[in-house]
């Protein structure tokens, strides 16, 4: 039997969205900030602020939320000691997923490139993918998270790689655009974004890592 060629020598995948269904931790996280100021829950019904919550690194939700409050510092001191593992219980891996990495294991390097900071030790432990992924890329090693793309740019210089020799798995607007600044072919999941291919289930992008 043919061994199976990979069109990419690293298929890198973002995190929340698309490795993990986060959006529920991500209210119950920054819902506990609000309530401890005093001020109402984040509206579920306001896209915008659901877009930022779920995409964008802590530092930005924060600004996005707090940047005009007083109490800004005294939000990011309380931030710091809501323990990440308590929100485990409001999280669900994609599915698919892990069966997807079994069958690219061996075949292409596979990362992670997240605008979280300091949870994913945590979320690749707890979740059983130790061993999957040859490098992490967080926003606690980066000047600028994505859109900027140089945390992409820092996978390509880690596996010595071309952009083109690369793909990436994202879900939102902060994606495709560090994927675009760093020119990585980009495919969309779960969204309607413009993406090489855009795709419901991790299946398919076996499909299209082994493809011709």
């Amino acid at each position: 039997m043919n061994k199976p060629k990979s069109r990419y020598k690293v298929v890198i995948y973002d995190c929340d969205g698309v490795i993990l269904d986060s959006v529920e931790s991500n209210y119950v996280f920054y819902n506990q900030i609000m309530e401890y100021l005093g001020r109402p829950e984040i509206d579920r019904d306001n896209s915008d602020a659901r877009r930022i919550l779920h995409t964008y690194s802590f530092n930005d939700v924060m600004d996005y939320f707090f940047t005009e409050d007083v109490r800004r510092e005294e939000a990011l001191r309380f931030a710091k000691t809501i323990r990440y593992r308590d929100l485990m219980p409001y999280m669900r891996m994609e599915d698919g997923f892990v069966s997807a990495l079994d069958q690219l294991k061996g075949y292409t390097s596979l990362a992670i490139c997240t605008n979280r900071a300091t949870s994913m030790e945590m979320i690749i432990e707890d979740f059983g993918l130790t061993g999957y992924f040859e490098f992490v890329m967080t926003a606690s090693q980066v000047t600028h998270p994505k859109p900027h793309p140089e945390p992409l740019l820092k996978v390509l210089d880690f596996f010595k790689v071309k952009p083109e020799e690369a793909l990436f798995i994202g879900d939102g607007e902060v994606d495709m655009q560090a994927a675009r600044g760093a020119g990585i072919p980009f495919i969309s999941y779960k969204s309607h974004l413009p993406a090489l291919a855009r795709i419901q289930h991790h299946a398919e992008i076996v499909r299209h890592v082994f493809s011709v």
